[in-house]
């Protein structure tokens, strides 16, 4: 695969200051059960090459599936075309030191992997899982869902970039929905497809498998007697699959630079950070140590280099809760200034990179989970994104989970249902508390990451230990 590209390189005619290549091959199998029965059994796969150009200080890109040498020379002309008519509106004149020469490799790491009885196995367990979520005659819907990606990405560049990567990205999910009366509630594996990580066939343990949809469908059940979440300005410990959509909503997207310098204010918005704020914004408390961290072994985001050719590395965004790096890659440093991460992304070969979130983590503290809910006099835990609303400068956000317990003077006591929590992002995370140690902190993801014009959906990671927020604004659902 890498040396076809590089003989398609090589065949490229065209007045270029700098051209890449960059192929993606990627297939993906999903299934679905619901209700213990069947509903969803494919496989898709797409194949194709990125052209990218440097002329007269601009990047210009086509996609192509046509990979023969005469579908990239059409390919080639018009990235160079799109880059010459860019120059006359240019903001900023790049060379290419915005694309470095790098070679290297990654891989997945993976114990298992999916061979031709795969398919079958998995079937016969979300079909068993199904049926095991459904513990009581109130469960009145189940699913389970499964989505495996295998991906390989090559890039070469005519300054000598040559770099290879292959993934292997799993999503499982399982949801149960109870009802009693009027009351219906539903409750999942992580949130919002939140149990996403680079890892093999090992994911599927069956004990596991089974064990969790009991918890999940017995929870369900549980809620529908639940009262509701209290009302009022009290503390807040946030589970790690909560947690994953706190640090990638008031984190994450605030931090990419792009979208602080504007390129993003169409289609998702700005960011209340500003270029001259970091190094001097107290983003949180003194306990905020924020990283990005491409290096995580199976994290759903973790890569060896960006799609711009920049090496990966763990960099710390936010230090001691001072903001310190942003969220830009290569493009974005040279025209902000700003010191950013390798995080120019792209959602496929039809689709220019962009600053995009890879792996954003909270790093662990000292404190156990029973130290932190035995520090609250009166408060709420809360698990599992349900619902979220964020204004377009990343700033003024209300949040809903699927499952909360209250605390009281230090002990978890009643389980309670629609727990709600509102805030401002730079005070909420200058409530930050108590952080728990390594044994809270636990791995998710998301496959559903959308930004871009046009639309790019990405694949994000997100870690983080138990958190507890003092004097926040808690509602329910009545």
């Amino acid at each position: 695969m890498t040396q076809q590209l590089q003989n398609l390189l090589n065949a490229i005619d065209v007045p270029a200051d700098w051209i890449g290549l960059r192929e993606v091959d990627e297939r993906t199998t999903v299934r679905f059960i619901r209700d213990s029965h069947p509903q969803t059994n494919a496989r898709a796969k797409t194949h194709g090459i990125m052209v990218e150009v440097l002329a007269n200080g601009q990047f210009g890109y086509v996609g192509t599936n046509d990979i023969s040498k005469n579908g990239i020379q059409k390919a080639a002309e018009k990235a160079y075309q799109q880059a010459k008519l860019a120059a006359k509106y240019a903001i900023h004149s790049f060379t290419d030191a915005a694309r470095p020469k790098t070679i290297g490799s990654y891989n997945s790491p993976y114990k298992n992997v999916f061979n031709e009885s795969s398919p079958g196995v998995l079937n016969d367990l979300m079909i068993e899982a199904s049926k095991v979520l459904k513990v009581s005659d109130k469960v009145i819907s189940t699913n389970a869902f499964a989505q495996i990606v295998e991906s390989k990405h090559r890039f070469v560049s005519s300054n000598g970039s040559d770099i290879s990567q292959d993934f292997l990205l799993v999503t499982f999910d399982l949801v149960a929905t109870a009802q009693d009366g009027t009351n219906i509630n539903t409750r999942s594996a992580g949130g919002l497809r939140g149990l996403s990580r680079q890892i093999g066939a090992e994911l599927f343990d069956e004990k596991w498998v089974l064990h969790k949809a009991k918890e999940i469908g017995d929870q369900a059940v549980e809620l529908t007697t639940a009262e509701e979440c209290p009302t009022g300005k009290i503390d807040l410990v946030l589970a790690p699959d909560q947690m994953m959509l706190q640090i990638h909503e008031s984190v994450g997207h605030a931090l990419e630079v792009d979208r602080i310098l504007g390129d993003e204010r169409n289609y998702a918005g700005w960011s209340f950070v500003k270029l001259d704020d970091f190094g001097k914004l107290q983003y949180g408390s003194k306990l905020m140590n924020a990283t990005y961290d491409p290096t995580y072994t199976g994290q759903f985001a973790s890569f060896g280099f960006d799609d711009g050719g920049l090496k990966a590395d763990k960099e710390y965004l936010i230090k001691e809760g001072l903001l310190v790096r942003g969220l830009g890659g290569k493009e974005s440093q040279i025209r902000s200034g700003v010191p950013g991460v390798a995080n120019f992304r792209a959602s496929s070969w039809n689709r220019a990179p962009v600053d995009r979130m890879g792996n954003i983590n909270l790093e662990p503290g000292d404190s156990t989970f029973d130290e932190i809910i035995s520090s609250v006099e009166k408060g709420v835990y809360m698990e599992s994104n349900r619902s979220w609303s964020i204004d377009d400068y990343r700033n003024k956000f209300q949040f809903g989970c699927e499952y909360g317990k209250l605390i009281e003077n230090g002990k978890l006591t009643k389980t309670v249902r629609n727990p709600n929590y509102r805030a401002i992002s730079n005070p909420f995370w200058n409530s930050l508390t108590m952080i728990g140690n390594q044994d809270t902190f636990k791995m998710y993801g998301t496959p559903y990451c959308g930004k871009g014009e046009p639309s790019q959906v990405i694949r994000v990671g997100h870690a983080s230990p138990v958190c507890l927020f003092k004097d926040v604004a808690i509602f329910g659902g009545a």
